[in-house]
């Protein structure tokens, strides 16, 4: 099993396991082509270590399938009515079995009761159902937002990194998950969730994502984020493109160079070590861009330095 090193500001540095989770699926028993059986084979057969089941409006009886190996959880998308008549897709991961069916009122209140019944909530693809960000922070107490969505890329609505970095730079400290929001087989692998637990129990698993442990990926690997003493330092696959996103328009840091002698050339990195004092200030994340174009998200770190 894959482990990572890890380390938040001002919290002791640990390795932890890390689980490859699909968190975002569904099956015929919503809108999906796929039996849940047929869902749990391809993801087994896809190397993952954790499969979430959210079904639109209703839940699985997870605990009646045979997850091959992998950690099975009952998750629900809920759908009450938003912004300008439009309905939020409030992903619930980890919900009880029994969780009710009824739609909530509204999206606060999905949030709520998905919170209550111990779940870790996200606000899913929220550039597909065209909210703002504004909007999406009108949500409290949710742990973010999906940052890529597979089922999406085909109407090129697949990345909210805008969204997100636009709650970051407004002081929202959302976290972001990658998934494939399957509904039939061109849906798979394309982006990931990497969970970094202390075990492979559907509780710790939650608690992972809850605190943030965690980052998002289409293929790249972070194997250490650390920060301690004022230090960052980050190990990961090596790639042409690795930066540091912050806010606005000075708040970037690029650690490698593309295009250095024109097109199609690049230096590789493969590490950053770098001080806080030479971050941007506020929050920020790692993002990576591999040579074949595939994206590694961290969640944000916050930066104590200010201007």
């Amino acid at each position: 099993m894959k482990k990572i090193v890890y380390q938040k500001p001002g919290m002791a540095e640990e390795e932890r396991i890390v689980l490859k989770a699909g968190l975002h699926t569904h099956t015929t028993n919503s809108d999906g082509r796929f039996s849940p059986e047929e869902i749990i084979d391809m993801y087994h057969e896809a190397g993952f270590d954790v499969l979430c089941f959210t079904d639109h409006s209703c839940t699985n009886k997870v605990s009646e399938y045979d997850g091959k190996g992998m950690t099975l959880i009952s998750g629900i998308e809920l759908h009450p009515i938003g912004p300008r008549n439009t309905r939020w897709h409030i992903l619930a991961v980890g919900v009880p079995e029994d969780f009710p069916h009824t739609h909530p009122a509204t999206g606060q209140d999905a949030v709520d009761r998905a919170n209550e019944a111990g779940a870790a909530v996200f606000c899913a693809h929220p550039y597909w159902c065209g909210f703002t960000p504004e909007e999406v922070m009108t949500l409290r107490n949710i742990l973010g937002i999906e940052v890529f969505n597979t089922s999406t890329r085909y109407i090129g609505k697949d990345f909210n990194m805008y969204c997100w970095d636009a709650c970051l730079d407004a002081g929202k400290e959302y976290t972001a998950i990658a998934v494939d929001d399957i509904h039939q087989r061109r849906d798979l692998c394309g982006g990931w969730t990497m969970i970094c637990a202390e075990s492979n129990s559907q509780e710790d698993i939650i608690k992972a994502l809850r605190q943030g442990y965690f980052y998002s990926t289409q293929g790249p690997e972070f194997t250490k984020i650390a920060v301690h003493d004022g230090i960052l330092e980050a190990e990961f696959t090596t790639c042409p493109a690795a930066v540091l996103v912050g806010r606005g328009a000075g708040g970037g840091a690029m650690i490698s160079i593309e295009n250095p002698d024109g097109p199609g050339t690049y230096s590789e990195v493969s590490s950053i070590k770098r001080d806080l004092k030479d971050c941007p200030r506020g929050l920020f994340r790692i993002q990576l861009r591999d040579a074949q174009g595939r994206y590694a998200w961290s969640n944000p770190i916050r930066n104590p330095y200010i201007w």
